[in-house]
């Protein structure tokens, strides 16, 4: 067991099994719900930390595989780790490279052993392997560490998903065993594509090994919403219930809220800053593509209910202005306020939570939102 992590879980709501606590880490204590801003580089793109602290943000992700490559974890360990070299001192967490080296990296070799393939930066060789993942992690002193697994893709066979899952299981053994610095959780990743079996003995794997919290991976990768939501209906009355439950990728409004109402605690996606920087707000009322001609003589705020420096300050006339003509404000602006919705809306659903009236407040969501509600719910 690490130092200096725990769960409370305040609250359950008892029809949908949505869950609000208290996730204690050595850098500050976690709300959750919780969705958590990407920082894929070391830095939330177009937002300062500043900021980020301002809007609420309470934890961040970074990339293994990114800072990897540069400016290398061993730099970062020599400037005092993540926290220090960032600015951010609230915590961090890291995912494990294992996403990057599936789908961006060009495959050389996977074996049991790891993975060697070529870099997208230069071309050069490299290998992971699970102790080289944990060891990158521990170098870039991140709270939370996720183990080196297996991501297959929307599509691929039962034996692939099979053979996948099967890897990450043993990786899972090794990340465990190469994992020894105590001031760092380290999270299992429940792997086994869309096939429901797979995806309960993977979890199964992890259950040995769940100490501070679970990931679940692998979802959000192409698939329809409703076959996320069946797995993770799948999976909601067998996942520990003492640890918070993290689903990784996962970051557009209604998944959110969907995610939320099937118990899980943590969620991340670089949803929110990507599409402002193509001109694209997140707001209460649904999105709003500023660059559109029909906010030239738009001057009313994004979201009038939003209470972030962006809709305080300018109307949809002005975001349309700087978004067309390039200029990097428009996408600061729009991210700034795309997080700050996504942390405004978390917060209302744990207060939901807490209060007793979480169907209520999803109602009130997909209403104003106008986000088709999922008819299996």
């Amino acid at each position: 067991m690490s130092e200096g992590f725990s769960f409370e879980l305040i609250k359950t709501d008892p029809a949908t099994g949505a869950r609000a606590g208290i996730f204690h880490t050595p850098h500050g204590d976690i709300e959750t719900p919780v969705y958590m801003p990407v920082g894929t580089q070391a830095t939330v793109k177009g937002v300062l930390p500043r900021d980020l602290k301002e809007i609420g943000s309470q934890i961040i992700l970074s990339n293994t595989y990114h800072l990897y490559m540069r400016p290398g974890d061993e730099l970062i360990r020599e400037a005092g780790g993540l926290h220090r070299f960032m600015n951010w001192d609230r915590p961090i967490l890291t995912d494990s490279g294992g996403f990057q080296v599936f789908s961006l990296a060009s495959l050389n070799k996977i074996t049991d052993s790891g993975v060697t393939f070529s870099s997208h930066v230069d071309g050069s060789y490299h290998t992971f392997t699970p102790e080289k993942a944990i060891g990158i992690q521990q170098n870039l002193g991140s709270d939370i560490m996720m183990a080196f697994d297996q991501c297959t893709g929307y599509g691929s066979s039962y034996a692939e998903a099979k053979a996948a899952m099967e890897r990450t299981g043993r990786w899972l053994e090794r990340c465990d065993a190469a994992h020894t610095s105590k001031s760092q959780a380290l999270f299992p990743i429940v792997q086994g594509n869309f096939y429901k079996d797979l995806r309960r003995e993977s979890l199964a794997r992890c259950l040995p090994f769940v100490r501070e919290g679970i990931a679940i991976g692998g979802l959000s990768v192409g698939e329809p919403k409703a076959l996320m939501y069946e797995m993770l209906d799948d999976l909601k009355p067998v996942l520990p219930e003492g640890v918070p439950r993290y689903l990784m990728g996962v970051g557009s409004p209604d998944c959110l809220v969907e995610g939320v109402l099937r118990g899980v605690d943590m969620f991340d996606c670089v949803l929110a800053t990507r599409v402002a920087r193509n001109g694209t707000a997140l707001t209460s009322r649904g999105k709003v593509v500023v660059r559109n001609g029909k906010y030239k003589e738009d001057f009313t705020p994004l979201d009038p209910g939003c209470d972030c420096y962006t809709c305080k300050n300018y109307t949809k006339a002005y975001l349309r202005h700087v978004v067309n003509v390039g200029e990097m404000m428009g996408g600061m602006l729009l991210s700034l306020h795309n997080i700050r919705y996504l942390h405004t809306l978390m917060h209302g659903l744990r207060e939901s939570i807490l209060g007793g009236y979480v169907s209520d407040f999803v109602e009130e969501f997909y209403r104003l939102s106008g986000e088709k509600r999922p008819s299996s719910v």
